[in-house]
């Protein structure tokens, strides 16, 4: 496979990857589909009494597409997709929390992308991508982009999909699952539960098979409440779920329960990847996601 890498891909591929790791091609590409720019922030945003403008957090709508070495495709790719969370960016996310170092390594026949929101902002609004199907056509742009490139063929079309996000990705997360206009197979948070609960209740509900991770602390200001909060929910609704502590989950546990609810002693930005590279394991672990052989 060609490797072909844009300037700021380029750089990133340096910071992430030591010489002797295989490197992936990671392609950035920019869609009319992303979160930004969007008329609700189109004067910026004002948290705090800190106000953070349209022309540097709200106007980049640049997606990262990472295609792992041993991608074999045929008719239908799977895709990943990760949604940073607030005052982070699609550059910083993988070296600070080893996003696309974690999506390697799990070996998953699939790729990964990373779509800029809210750009180095405390912002879970997730502007354009919480609108009816416009995750839908940003899958498509991601297609054409790799069709153009002959990673796929021409006429393969968009497999299983999993979400996957960090605190304040929860919002756009639940939104997608709501309009996106996909089917989404599984869905993981990553100490980000802090409302939309209904929104993930009725996808879950939607279908037996649907999986869904969320790993909370009670140091993440309220994803524990919010949780017991969820878990309730799902009793009233008689719907079967599993709640264990961090340390007891195993890939057993993993391959055979699909709604987990994962209580975690560490830190609010330590449950992605210190020291317990959990994302990896739970790509590892998913049941629609093959492994390359």
């Amino acid at each position: 496979m060609k490797k072909i890498f844009f300037a700021a891909s380029t750089i990133l591929a340096a910071q992430v990857f030591a010489q002797t790791e295989p490197t992936p091609t990671i392609f950035r590409i920019s869609s009319s589909y992303t979160s930004f720019p969007d008329t609700a922030r189109a004067k910026g945003h004002t948290y705090d009494k800190v106000l953070y403008t349209a022309a540097e957090h709200y106007k980049d709508s640049s997606v990262l597409i990472v295609v792992p070495p041993q991608l074999n495709v045929k008719n239908h790719v799977d895709v990943v997709c990760w949604f940073h969370g607030w005052r982070n960016n699609i550059d910083s996310v993988p070296a600070r929390f080893d996003i696309i170092k974690q999506f390697l390594a799990s070996n998953r026949n699939a790729i990964l992308i990373l779509p800029e929101t809210a750009k180095d902002s405390p912002d879970s609004y997730g502007g354009k991508l919480e609108q009816r199907y416009i995750f839908k056509k940003l899958l498509a742009d991601v297609l054409d982009k790799l069709k153009k490139e002959k990673v796929i063929r021409k006429r393969a079309g968009i497999g299983n999909i999993l979400l996957a996000g960090h605190s304040g990705a929860f919002r756009i997360m639940a939104h997608i699952l709501q309009n996106g206009g996909v089917e989404v197979k599984e869905a993981i948070l990553f100490d980000g539960l802090y409302s939309q609960v209904d929104k993930f209740s009725n996808w879950i509900k939607a279908d037996a098979a649907h999986r869904f991770i969320n790993i909370y602390t009670n140091k993440g200001g309220g994803t524990d409440e919010v949780s017991d909060k969820m878990m309730s929910l799902l009793r009233e609704k008689n719907i079967d779920f599993i709640s264990a502590e961090e340390k007891e989950v195993n890939a057993a546990i993993l391959r055979v329960n699909n709604v987990i609810f994962i209580h975690s002693a560490k830190e609010h930005n330590d449950v992605i990847n210190r020291p317990d590279q959990n994302f990896r394991l739970y790509l590892e672990n998913s049941p629609v996601l093959k492994r390359v052989f």
